[in-house]
């Protein structure tokens, strides 16, 4: 294999790569984050409580966690692109049936299986830009798909809302299946095949094998452990906060709370940012710093002034997508060999603190308020930082 003949920033292909995966990416996480600003809505139309409601965003998460493991496996031998594809069309489709059915059960169990078609995308496209661009550009090329899925995020939540408050929510769920099916449609020409994918000719024993020797090593267990908690914390802060805009003393209608979730425009920046600045001053360091900035975040949105909690929640987005790309980025330092698969370790631990943050923490919600949500997310992940800190002095002086 050439390296030198992969693609770099300068030649087409990589930005047929780096376009097309991010649109696979919008797309992926646009659906995904969509049921969030609707659950207040579908509380009251099919008649349950705000846990039952909250299943449909962590039934996704169990339903992506799994095909992850299953998924990646498979993207290690048939290939990527073609994952991508398949992912992009399924999760698309499977909204039909969900905006025409009249049970909530059955909008769980479909839930259950977009969250396993959306791991398509997820398990094979940080594998296809390592395989296909050059070793010099991979960076760019990997902060610039992160941002994607930052904007994939933001603009699920917002259009959804919207249009589920000035219309239906039947027709936000149309809107994205219209759209996947486009997507599914430019992908097929735009995103260039496979030039540098070699099948794996291990057997799937020793992958599960190599997410053994991953489980046992403890400097990677707490980076797992940092991805569950900043995740737990974040997404508990989105998943209730049309809960708390919509009640009294705020009393905000769906379409302006959807607004909030431009914030997420500052770490769509934050992101790259974040791997420029630990160059200088170091990866912990700025991922520490990104925590703080999450719990700072956290504890301004307690405010009863709406301006104060939406700066809360751009410094919220800020700290959580700076630390999260920097937690990322130190899984492949860490691990020494089967980098694939402490990546996907990586993502399942990412996607747990998801299904966390969106129904383990809903009795928090449901007892203590939002002042009790809003503290527990700030404490968490600054307390977690400090352990870390705390056991490397220990084990330093050891």
């Amino acid at each position: 294999m050439n390296i030198q003949a992969k693609s770099t920033i300068r030649d087409l292909r990589f930005w047929r790569i780096v376009i097309g995966l991010g649109i696979a990416s919008v797309l992926i996480f646009a659906a995904m984050y969509a049921i969030q600003p609707l659950l207040p809505i579908l509380t009251k139309q099919f008649n349950v409580s705000v846990s039952t409601a909250s299943l449909a965003m962590s039934i996704n998460t169990i339903g992506l966690i799994l095909g992850l493991v299953v998924l990646g496996f498979y993207s290690d031998r048939l290939g990527r692109s073609v994952f991508v594809k398949v992912s992009i069309l399924l999760t698309a489709l499977l909204f039909i049936p969900m905006f025409l059915t009249n049970s909530f059960t059955v909008i769980l169990i479909l839930r259950f299986l977009q969250g396993f078609a959306m791991s398509g995308v997820l398990a094979a496209a940080l594998a296809y830009i390592n395989e296909e661009i050059h070793e010099r550009s991979v960076s760019l090329a990997t902060a610039l798909y992160i941002s994607f899925n930052g904007t994939g995020g933001m603009l699920g939540r917002f259009v959804t809302g919207y249009l589920a408050e000035r219309w239906s929510w039947e027709l936000s769920l149309q809107l994205l299946t219209v759209v996947g099916i486009v997507v599914f449609a430019i992908l097929l020409f735009f995103l260039p095949k496979s030039a540098y994918f070699e099948p794996s000719v291990e057997s799937i024993k020793k992958d599960i094998q190599g997410f053994g020797y991953h489980l046992k090593n403890p400097t990677l267990l707490v980076v797992f452990g940092l991805g569950i908690v900043l995740q737990l914390s974040f997404t508990g802060m989105w998943t209730f906060l049309p809960f708390h805009l919509t009640a009294s003393p705020f009393s905000l209608t769906l379409d302006e709370v959807s607004y909030i979730y431009f914030a997420y425009a500052f770490g769509i920046i934050g992101a790259p940012m974040a791997g420029s600045i630990a160059v200088k001053y170091g990866m912990n360091t700025v991922r520490f710093t990104g925590v703080l900035l999450l719990a700072i975040g956290c504890l301004l949105t307690i405010a009863v002034k709406l301006p104060l909690i939406i700066i809360g929640y751009c410094i919220i987005c800020l700290g959580f997508f700076s630390a999260h790309s920097l937690t990322a980025a130190s899984v492949s330092k860490e691990a020494t060999h089967h980098k694939g698969s402490a990546a996907s370790l990586y993502l399942v631990s990412y996607y747990v603190g998801m299904a966390a943050g969106s129904t383990l923490v809903t009795p928090l919600w449901q007892f203590a308020g939002w002042t009790g949500l809003a503290m527990f997310s700030a404490v968490v992940p600054v307390v977690y930082v400090l352990m870390i800190r705390l056991r490397r002095k220990v084990l330093s002086r050891a």
